[in-house]
C-alpha cells in the first residue's frame, strides 16, 4: 500500500492505495454527461506520457523527435509536460483545498483548464488538479514533482490470477436508458485501433453476435470490401483453444498490471480491456426456459426486459486515434490513410 503526501511539508494527502494500470477510459470524454470516478477506491494509477504545458504544435516537432516519444503519426499538439502525472479517485484524497481562482469548468464543474486547483491545506503548495465537470471522468490528478510517495499500513493488493479474473462478471455493454456503456465505447475503440494494424489493410471477419456489433462496422468502414482474408476470435483463460488457429486473437489485458494474456501460439494478438473481454467471452445472458416454481439463476427474464440499445455501438475516436497514432504499423501509408480520414472526419461513420 502506498500514501502520496506533499512534497514540501510532508502532509499526508491520500488515503492508502495500490497501483493499478491506467484505465483505457482515461482518455476517453462523453458528451455532456456526468461520468463516475475513473478509478475504483483505493487504487492509483500513473500516467507514462508527459502532460500539461507546456504544448507545441505539430508543426514545431521533428518527426524524429515525436517518434522518440513514440508518437507516429501527427496530433494537434504534445505535451513536452513533466511525465508520471498519478491520478486517483477524489473519494481518496485528504488534506487538500480548492484554490478559487483555479476552479474554472465548462458547465458542471471543473476541467482543470487553468492548472493545479488543489493545494495541500498545510503548506499551501499547489499539489492535484481535480477534474469533475460533465464529458469527464472524475478524477484527482496528482502532479509528479509536488508529491511523495511513501508506504503504507495495511495488506498489499495480490495481483488476481488469470483463472480468478476470467469468473468474475464482466461490464454490460448498456446502461440505463439504453446507451451503450462508455466504457466499451473507450475499449473497443483502443482494441480497434490494434486489430486494424494487425489486419495488414486486408478485410477481417470477427465472431457473430455482440462482437460483430461493436467491431463489425468499423471493419466494414475502415476496411476494402470483399471476403474476410482474416478471422480474430476471442482467446484467452478459460476458453477452449482455437482450432483451427485464426490469424488474430482478441485476448484479455489485466485491470492490474496492463499486460496482456499470452497465447501459447504465435498468432497475432490485440489487446481489449479485461471487464469487456469477458461479457463478450462468456455472455450474462440467460435462455429462455420454462419452468415453475422460483425462477433460478441464469434464466431469461421478461421484468425487467433485457436492456437494448437505442442505436448503433460508436467506437470513442479520441482513445482510437490516440492509441493508433501511438503504433508503429500506423507509419505504412495505407494505415495513415486511414488515421487521417478519422482524425480530419471524427464524426464521420463508424464514428
Amino acid at each position: 500500500m502506498t500514501v502520496f503526501a506533499c512534497a514540501r511539508c510532508g502532509a499526508v494527502l491520500t488515503a492508502p492505495v495500490t497501483r493499478i494500470a491506467l484505465p483505457v477510459q482515461a482518455r476517453h470524454r462523453g458528451g455532456h454527461e456526468m461520468l463516475p470516478a475513473l478509478m475504483d477506491p483505493g487504487t492509483y494509477a500513473v500516467d507514462p506520457e508527459p502532460s500539461g504545458p507546456p504544448w507545441r504544435p505539430w508543426s514545431e516537432i521533428a518527426a524524429d523527435e515525436a517518434e522518440a516519444r513514440g508518437v507516429f503519426a501527427p496530433v494537434h499538439t504534445l505535451s513536452f509536460g513533466p511525465a508520471g502525472a498519478i491520478v486517483v479517485a477524489p473519494g481518496d484524497t485528504r488534506g487538500t483545498v480548492l484554490i478559487p481562482e483555479r476552479c474554472e469548468g465548462y458547465c458542471m464543474g471543473l476541467d482543470g483548464r487553468d492548472g493545479p486547483n488543489l493545494a495541500c491545506a498545510g503548506c499551501g503548495q499547489e499539489v492535484a488538479t481535480r477534474i469533475d465537470d460533465c464529458s469527464y471522468w472524475q478524477a484527482v490528478w496528482l502532479v509528479p514533482h509536488a508529491v511523495r510517495r511513501l508506504p503504507a499500513d495495511g495488506p498489499a493488493r495480490r495481483t488476481v490470477d488469470w483463472e480468478t479474473l476470467a469468473r468474475q462478471p464482466g461490464t454490460p455493454p448498456i446502461e440505463p436508458p439504453g446507451v451503450w456503456s462508455f466504457r466499451w465505447e473507450a475499449a473497443v475503440g483502443a482494441a480497434l485501433a490494434h486489430l486494424l494494424a494487425g489486419s495488414a489493410g486486408r478485410p477481417v471477419a470477427v465472431p457473430d453476435g455482440l462482437a460483430m456489433n461493436v467491431f463489425g462496422r468499423a471493419l466494414d468502414a475502415l476496411l476494402p470490401p470483399g471476403p474476410p482474408a482474416k478471422r480474430a476470435v476471442l482467446a484467452g483463460p478459460g476458453l477452449p483453444v482455437p482450432d483451427p488457429v485464426p490469424d488474430i486473437l482478441l485476448v484479455p489485458q489485466h485491470p492490474q498490471t496492463g499486460k496482456a494474456w499470452l497465447p501459447s501460439t504465435t498468432t497475432a494478438t490485440v489487446p481489449l480491456a479485461a471487464d469487456v473481454w469477458r461479457y463478450l467471452a462468456f455472455p450474462h445472458e440467460g435462455l429462455p426456459l420454462p419452468v415453475t416454481g422460483r425462477m433460478p439463476d441464469g434464466v431469461l427474464r421478461d421484468d425487467p426486459l433485457p436492456r437494448h440499445p437505442w442505436g448503433s455501438f460508436q467506437p470513442d475516436t479520441r482513445v482510437f486515434l490516440h492509441t493508433l497514432a501511438r503504433l508503429p504499423a500506423v507509419r505504412q501509408p495505407w494505415l495513415r490513410k486511414i488515421y487521417d480520414q478519422v482524425k480530419d472526419n471524427p464524426y464521420a461513420r463508424p464514428f
